[in-house]
């Protein structure tokens, strides 16, 4: 069953920067959903509080009520892009996350040796840079809705940059055809259509082209212990988390074969140290020192369990590798 993008049904009052509350879900039309948590912005306490309800039925878990376009880009500016890179920063220092790159490109380099490669949400086009190594005669360019991606064209990370969305009117058509391969590291989370972006994801390759998604996992058993310090719930900026299943089920649907499955790899190991430190976020500064030893331990037990993580439901994220079949429409 799918739900009718035209006339979902909503209640609520208007709300500049928040949609009124739907009462169905946005992937499968079910009317029977609950809240999974309730959360203000955990960082810089901007106004508003944001819910995230899950659908009974298949599972999706999505932002309700969902922000407008004009509070999405409220919440996406530069300012606070930095402020969450720097967050980022405390729990994964640059060195790791270079690592955790490397080790993605690594994992495609089974991929026949591609002409051209897109990468959707790339920012500071960091995955671009650390892939060069394995793809050294492919063409890498970046999609992004901030200014980063222009940054990286300047320094070279990125052969073109593309400022927006793929849904962006005219983007789609642009590049066409155009790339053997669309990679959405941590994107699609941000789509206010998932099934559009991965459309116009589909319709940038070539037939035959690979598409890889690396998102959230909503079924990571961390979510309903952490509750609202689960760092991949990302509120207010992530839309939708989307179970695996749903995910598959959707890319066959239009016309992929998918090809890798991967909760390990993409499993980042921090649910625990990231949920104090956004707990400690503002308390005094002085508390947050005498907080390091809990900091240091929480940090060890995320990376003991992280090897097993994928096996009893704690893995925080999954990888799916598609191929584009050369009947696919678009």
């Amino acid at each position: 069953m799918q739900p009718s993008p035209l006339a979902p049904r909503v209640t609520g009052p208007k709300d500049p920067f928040q949609e009124p509350r739907r009462e169905d879900c946005p992937w499968c039309g079910s009317p029977r959903l609950r809240t999974r948590m309730r959360a203000t912005d955990p960082l810089r306490h901007r106004p508003g509080t944001f819910a995230v309800d899950e659908c009974r039925d298949c599972r999706h878990a999505f932002q309700n009520p969902r922000l407008t376009a004009e509070g999405l880009a409220f919440y996406h500016r530069d300012f606070y892009e930095r402020h969450l890179e720097e967050f980022a920063a405390r729990i994964l220092s640059a060195r790791a996350v270079r690592r955790r790159h490397r080790a993605a490109a690594h994992a495609l380099s089974a991929l026949s040796e591609p002409e051209s490669w897109l990468d959707v949400g790339t920012g500071h086009a960091r995955f671009p840079e650390a892939a060069k190594e394995f793809f050294p005669y492919t063409s890498f360019d970046g999609l992004d809705p901030t200014a980063r991606v222009e940054q990286a064209l300047l320094e070279g990370r990125v052969e073109e940059a593309h400022r927006g969305y793929l849904t962006t009117p005219g983007t789609a058509a642009r590049l066409r055809a155009r790339y053997d391969v669309v990679s959405m590291f941590h994107h699609l989370e941000h789509a206010a259509d998932p099934r559009s972006e991965l459309r116009a994801a589909l319709t940038a390759l070539r037939p035959g082209g690979h598409l890889v998604v690396e998102v959230p996992d909503p079924r990571c058993a961390f979510a309903a212990l952490l509750g609202k310090w689960w760092l991949p719930y990302g509120q207010p900026r992530h839309l939708h988390l989307m179970p695996l299943a749903n995910l598959r089920a959707e890319l066959e649907a239009q016309g992929c074969t998918v090809l890798v499955t991967d909760r390990r790899a993409p499993h980042v190991p921090y649910d625990l140290s990231a949920a104090l430190s956004l707990a400690l976020a503002h308390v005094p500064a002085l508390l947050r020192v005498m907080a390091a030893p809990a900091l240091a331990l929480a940090s060890a037990l995320d990376h003991i369990v992280a090897p097993v993580s994928h096996c009893i439901r704690l893995s925080n994220a999954y990888r799916i590798v598609a191929r584009k079949e050369v009947s696919t429409a678009g």
